[in-house]
């Protein structure tokens, strides 16, 4: 299946957007979003989603080092719910653990400093989660 794939950072201020190619090849951030409350975010990315045509969303959900299931993990697991809830688009779980450390040491390789906008880092989180995801299942998307 190919197609556009969207990826989420789920934070506590803020969600990372990152989308795909059309081909479902390559990572891009979109935008971030200020969290208001799970259901309103939930919405907002299923508006997202089918607005670009986007045929599977993707949620981060860091897991421990041990690869168990911790709070924030929970919280990502029930944002992936509330977006099930909003969209017939299918909605996947990925480990995200080390995203937003990838993400600021390529922002750093990219020239900005570490005092830019926090919300670049956000989007460019979802980007490293969305091709992570894509290069791990280059076949199945």
């Amino acid at each position: 299946m190919k197609g556009r794939v969207m990826a989420v950072d789920p934070g506590e201020k803020r969600l990372g957007i990152a989308i795909s190619d059309p081909s479902g090849t390559i990572a891009n951030p979109l935008m971030v979003i200020q969290h208001v409350a799970r259901l309103v975010d939930a919405t907002t990315i299923a508006q997202l989603a089918s607005v670009n045509q986007v045929v599977l969303i993707v949620v981060g959900q860091p897991l421990d080092s041990d690869g168990n299931i911790g709070p924030a993990a929970r919280k990502a697991s029930r944002l992936a719910d509330a977006i099930r809830s909003q969209t017939d688009i299918p909605v996947v779980l990925w480990d995200e653990s080390g995203s937003t450390c990838k993400a600021s040491k390529a922002r750093l390789k990219m020239g900005s400093s570490r005092r830019k906008d926090r919300s670049t880092l956000d989007a460019l989180a979802a980007t490293v989660i969305l091709q992570d995801f894509l290069d791990a299942n280059t076949a199945k998307v």
